[in-house]
């Protein structure tokens, strides 16, 4: 072998090398943190945040828009109370 092609030999395992002690130790982090903090933890931090941020948004929404929300709500409700409504004025109408 000659001298250039054992010296780039060298050079590519010490790259090697030093590649996979930073893969080591990124697997080392990993596993460090997930031993402090399960998945299922992460998993539901991940949620409650992502549920916060749809309630704030969807306060902005219902803060813009309070006449279409109370409209809503109105025919909700009248829609829910239509029978005893119907009824009173079938009474009223006798």
């Amino acid at each position: 072998m000659t001298d250039a092609i054992e010296k780039a030999m060298i050079e590519d395992r010490m790259l090697r090398d030093a590649a996979r002690a930073l893969v080591d130790a990124d697997i080392a982090n990993l596993r460090a943190n997930y031993a402090a903090r399960g998945i299922g933890d992460r998993v539901k931090d991940r949620l409650e945040d992502g549920a916060a941020v749809v309630l704030e948004e969807a306060v902005a929404v219902a803060e813009d828009n309070k006449g279409v929300i109370v409209t809503l709500l109105a025919a909700i409700v009248l829609w829910f109370a239509r029978h005893p409504i119907f009824d009173f004025i079938a009474e009223r109408t006798e």
